[in-house]
């Protein structure tokens, strides 16, 4: 059965999910923090996507929104998207999943943003991404990646 990206539900068992990741931080926690304290039902709104394995969460990512008052990278300035957080469980690496999450978020057509670790950079721009001209006001210190789909380009400063 072909690997599909889902909206993941905020619930104790994506909570669970969420455990086996290594990037398993503060985001998570609050988010925990509010179910318990609210019960929050499962369609609140989530910023994470995720491929399952059967009934197992293998692959996510957050993806947010950013609006184009913010945008500092893209001409046209616009509404554009940010990737946190894509990670694939080890033993379910180089087969997919990561590219699939990486399409889903290019399926909006709209620009993306990310700040890949290190070892995640090489996975990024195989997948089209590209440097930006660092500025140091604006990068402080992150080496951001962005994918312009058509039409759109770097901003200059």
């Amino acid at each position: 059965m072909p690997a599909k990206v889902e909206k993941l539900k905020i619930n104790y068992k994506t909570m669970e999910e969420f455990k086996k990741f290594k990037e398993y931080g503060a985001q998570e926690l609050s988010m925990l923090e509010d179910l318990q304290a609210n019960m929050i039902e499962d369609d609140s709104h989530s910023p994470f996507y995720g491929i399952y394995f059967g009934d197992k969460l293998v692959a996510r990512m957050s993806l947010y929104r950013r609006d184009s008052r913010y945008d500092q990278y893209f001409n046209p300035p616009q509404d554009y998207l940010e990737i946190w957080k894509l990670e694939v469980l080890p033993g379910y690496q180089n087969k997919s999943y990561g590219k699939k999450l990486i399409e889903y978020a290019k399926s909006y057509n709209m620009p993306i943003k990310t700040n890949p670790r290190m070892n995640s950079r090489e996975f990024f721009e195989k997948m089209g991404f590209e440097s930006v001209t660092y500025e140091m006001d604006r990068d402080r210190g992150e080496n951001p990646l962005v994918w312009y789909p058509p039409g759109v380009s770097e901003q200059k400063h």
